[in-house]
């Protein structure tokens, strides 16, 4: 069993930062892509920004240069650094990792989920 825990969320004034973190633990054999999700009330959840295990990164359009994400893959974290946050940032961020575990299997494990309020 894999698990993913976040950190980092809170509440934030619009303009501010934030830096979430995610660490996955337990059977992994490889984690391929680690990214990070967000779900605002009444909307679908959207990618937010992605990074595979060779570097390459996917950035959701409305956070591309304000957002950064990093990992550390010997760690299996990743952080995402968000900069320069507006009211439309607020959601609930979900991690996510895939890959197989220890059994060969594919892997697809998501966090619980940490709040980020954006606020005036």
């Amino acid at each position: 069993q894999v698990q993913l825990v976040e950190s980092g969320g809170g509440l934030v004034q619009i303009g501010g930062s934030l830096r979430l973190s995610c660490a996955a633990s337990g059977r992994i054999f490889s984690i391929n892509a680690m990214g990070w999700y967000r779900q605002a009330p009444g909307k679908q959840r959207e990618l937010v920004a992605a990074k595979t295990s060779g570097g390459i990164t996917n950035y959701a359009d409305s956070v591309k240069g304000r957002f950064t994400i990093s990992r550390d893959n010997a760690k299996n974290t990743v952080y995402l650094q968000m900069n320069s946050l507006k009211p439309e940032d607020t959601a609930v961020y979900y991690c996510n990792a895939d890959g197989f575990d220890d059994f060969g299997r594919a892997l697809d494990a998501w966090g619980q989920g940490t709040l980020v309020t954006v606020s005036s």
